[in-house]
C-alpha cells in the first residue's frame, strides 16, 4: 500500500499540509509535532515522492560529478577510484543521488551546460581534473547551480577543496635533501594542472631552501601515468640523478620500472619519492617513500561544501585545503651513505 500524506497525517493527528512542512524541513512547526510526525514516517517506513518535494523545495536532490574526457584510464587510476568512493559515501549519507557524467570528447562536454545544467536537473555539481583555462568550468562557473572543484581552479570566485601540493612537493625536496642527495631530479605532472604547477612550484622552492637548484636536464614531466612515468624516468637518467621526485605514485611505479629494467638499485643507487599514498606505492618492491594526501576525504568534503551551497548555510566562494604528509618507506633509504651500501 502506498501511504499519502493524507495518511500519514491522519496517523499523526495534524493536517496534510503540517506533514509537508515537517518533510520539507520548514521551522514552522511546533517540535513535539514535528516529532509526532516523524515518528509516524519511520514507523510506517513512508517515503516522501521525490517530484513532490522537488516542487515544494526548488530542489531535486540529485548531483552531478563530472570527470572531462582526457581522464581516459578513469577505472584503472586508483586516485580516481578512491575520490569516487569518497563523493559517493558522503551522498548517500547527506541523502544525495550522485550522477556521474564522464564524455568521450570536447563536443560530448560542450553539451553538458544546455544539455543538463539548465534544465533543472541537478541541485550543485562537483568538477575534478580541470585544466588551467578549461571551458568546461568557465561555462559551468557563470551558471545558476553551485559548483565545487576538487583541485585549485584558476578561475576567481569558486568553490573548491585542494590538498597542500605546494607544501606536499616541498616536503619531499627538503626530505631527499635532509638524506645527503645533490643532484634531485623531477618526473613532473603538466603544467597545464594547476596540481602540476603546484608540485613544480612546491619542489622547487624546497630545493632552493636547502640550496639546491632544478636544473633544466633533471627535470620532465608526464601526464599522471605510470607509462609517462617510464618514459620520463628513461629520458632522465642519461643526466645521472642521485634521487628523484615523482610528482604521482602512478609515474613513480612506472619509474621504478624503468630503473629496474637500467639495472639501477633503488634505492641504493638513487631515492626515490612519489605523491598520492596510493596503495601501488606501498605494494611496491621497494615500498616507495610519498606524499599522503588524504582522497577519500577530499571527495567527502566536496560533497559538504556543495550541500551547504545548496541549501544556502552557506555562499561561494569556499576554500578549504587538506593537509598532506610525508610516508617514509624503503626507496628513499635512511641517508644517502647507508642507501648507497648493501645489507647482508
Amino acid at each position: 500500500m502506498n501511504l499519502t500524506l493524507e495518511d500519514i497525517g491522519r496517523l499523526a493527528g495534524v493536517s496534510r499540509s503540517t506533514v509537508s512542512r515537517v518533510i520539507n524541513d520548514q521551522d514552522s512547526v511546533r517540535l513535539a509535532v514535528r516529532e509526532r510526525v516523524q515518528e509516524v514516517i519511520r514507523l510506517t517506513g513512508y517515503t516522501p515522492n521525490a517530484a513532490a518535494r522537488s516542487l515544494v523545495s526548488g530542489r531535486t536532490g540529485v548531483i552531478g560529478l563530472v570527470i572531462p574526457s582526457r581522464v581516459h584510464s578513469l577505472f584503472e587510476d586508483p586516485y580516481f577510484s578512491r575520490l569516487i568512493q569518497g563523493i559517493s559515501a558522503a551522498s548517500n549519507q547527506a541523502g544525495n543521488t550522485l550522477s556521474l557524467f564522464l564524455f568521450q570528447n570536447e563536443e560530448e562536454e560542450a553539451e553538458l551546460y544546455p544539455r543538463v545544467i539548465t534544465s533543472g536537473f541537478l541541485d550543485g555539481l562537483i568538477l575534478t581534473a580541470t585544466r588551467m583555462a578549461d571551458p568546461l568550468l568557465a561555462r559551468t562557473a557563470v551558471g545558476e547551480i553551485p559548483i565545487v572543484v576538487v583541485g585549485r581552479p584558476d578561475v576567481e570566485g569558486v568553490s573548491y577543496v585542494d590538498v597542500d601540493n605546494r607544501g606536499g612537493a616541498l616536503k619531499a625536496a627538503t626530505h631527499l635533501s635532509s638524506l645527503g642527495y645533490q643532484r634531485i631530479g623531477l618526473l613532473g605532472a603538466p603544467v597545464s594542472t594547476t596540481a602540476g604547477l603546484d608540485r613544480l612550484n612546491g619542489f622547487v622552492e624546497g630545493l632552493a631552501a636547502c640550496g639546491l637548484p632544478l636544473p633544466p636536464d633533471l627535470r620532465v614531466d608526464g601526464d599522471f601515468s605510470e607509462a609517462s612515468g617510464y618514459v620520463a624516468m628513461r629520458k632522465l637518467l642519461a643526466h645521472q640523478p642521485d634521487a628523484v621526485f615523482a610528482a604521482s605514485d602512478t609515474m613513480a611505479l612506472g619509474a621504478l620500472r624503468a630503473l629496474k629494467e637500467a639495472g639501477i638499485r633503488v634505492p641504493q643507487d638513487m631515492a626515490l619519492v612519489g605523491f598520492d599514498g596510493l596503495p601501488g606505492s606501498e605494494n611496491s618492491v621497494p615500498s616507495i617513500t610519498t606524499i599522503r594526501q588524504p582522497v577519500t576525504e577530499t571527495g567527502a568534503r566536496a560533497v559538504h561544501i556543495l550541500n551547504d551551497l545548496v541549501t544556502g548555510v552557506a555562499t561561494a566562494p569556499i576554500v578549504e585545503i587538506m593537509p598532506v604528509e610525508l610516508v617514509i618507506r624503503e626507496s628513499s633509504g635512511t641517508s644517502r651513505d647507508s642507501a648507497g651500501s648493501d645489507v647482508e
